[in-house]
């Protein structure tokens, strides 16, 4: 059912949610004090957004209800009230995932190509290094089925997310950059720009000669790729085999 009511033409999928939210609210008001009513109606908008198609339709239906609330009810709210969506935000998607990669979920064909270029033995541990809700995890799966996948993501309603998304695999909660990528023959990416010169000097010092680092979109400075696929999406993936030439290491 679910499946269903987000398969239907946009925007109704954001408009059924938020009017859903609307009615919840209503009806546990009448039970429960305003700010916890208010709470589990984001909570139930914001678990419903997961199943978008994409990352800024999951953001518009999860951001529709609190924000009619605040816009209807901004002259009666407490000082603090404005807090609870903003904090429900930051549960959600906490600062530091921000200053990586805030959600940019990898397109379902976007790595088709990889197992022709990426040799890997038998039971191979793959890393998606912030896994998100499991795009990535799903898209290695399909290139590389017979890996041992993990995903590692700094936000914990998120790595539940994708652990239920993803039950193959072994999804932790985690920082990225703290993460020992040694024991790894190939760590995935999806990151920004600015974090791939950080990405380029961890892969130098922690990678073994052998593995491989698979960025989506975005280039390590300063060094030359191994291959470069191109053509199943408007994305290109970027493929380095260790070692990495070029690489500053820390």
């Amino acid at each position: 059912m679910v499946k269903r009511w987000f398969s239907l033409a946009w925007p109704l999928p954001a408009l059924l949610t938020w009017l859903l939210a609307w009615m919840l609210f209503a009806g546990l008001a009448r039970v429960f004090p305003w700010w916890l009513a208010l709470l589990l109606a984001c909570g139930i908008s914001t678990a419903a957004s997961l199943w978008g198609l994409n990352w800024w339709r999951r953001l518009i239906i999860a951001a529709g209800f609190p924000l009619s609330f605040l816009v209807l009810s901004a002259s009666q709210l407490p000082a603090w009230g404005w807090l609870l969506p903003l904090g429900l935000l930051l549960l959600i998607y906490p600062l530091n995932a921000w200053r990586d990669a805030p959600v940019f979920p990898t397109p379902a064909r976007a790595l088709q190509g990889l197992a022709a270029v990426v040799k890997l033995p038998q039971q191979a541990l793959v890393l998606d290094a912030g896994c998100g809700m499991g795009d990535g995890l799903r898209a290695l799966r399909s290139e590389l089925p017979d890996a041992r996948l993990q995903g590692l993501e700094w936000s914990w309603p998120l790595t539940l997310a994708c652990a239920l998304r993803c039950p193959w695999a072994r999804v932790r909660r985690g920082d990225i950059w703290l993460a020992d990528w040694s024991g790894y023959k190939l760590v995935y990416l999806f990151q920004r720009p600015e974090s791939m010169g950080r990405a380029a000097v961890k892969a130098a010092t922690e990678m073994q000669p052998g593995s491989w680092l698979v960025s989506l979109d975005f280039k390590l400075p300063g060094v030359e790729a191994t291959a470069c696929l191109e053509g199943n999406s408007r994305h290109k993936v970027w493929i380095y085999a260790m070692p990495l030439d070029g690489a500053e290491r820390g």
